[in-house]
């Protein structure tokens, strides 16, 4: 859980910030800067839920590990070919 929670929170930020900035990106919801703030909101409830669920008072090492590993992931798929491949420009 702890690994899925650092993947949805590190998936949110980059739909959060695209929200309060209104500018638009690719996303579920939609493409505007609402449903992105929307989408970036619930990922982050969620991921607080599930690092809250995953027991970080019995396993703060564990959990800790667990979502810096699934931020690295997020954010290198982010920074990498992305959800909708890299399009280098011409």
């Amino acid at each position: 859980m702890g690994f899925l929670a650092g993947v949805l929170a590190g998936n949110a930020f980059p739909h959060f910030v695209r929200g309060i900035t209104r500018r638009r990106y690719p996303s579920v919801m939609g493409n505007g800067p609402v449903p992105n703030f929307v989408a970036g909101w619930a990922s982050l409830v969620v991921a607080g839920l599930l690092g809250y669920w995953a027991g970080p008072v019995q396993h703060p090492a564990l959990l800790f590990g667990s979502l810096s590993s699934g931020v690295l992931v997020i954010g290198l798929f982010h920074a990498g070919p992305g959800a909708f491949g890299r399009k280098e420009p011409a």
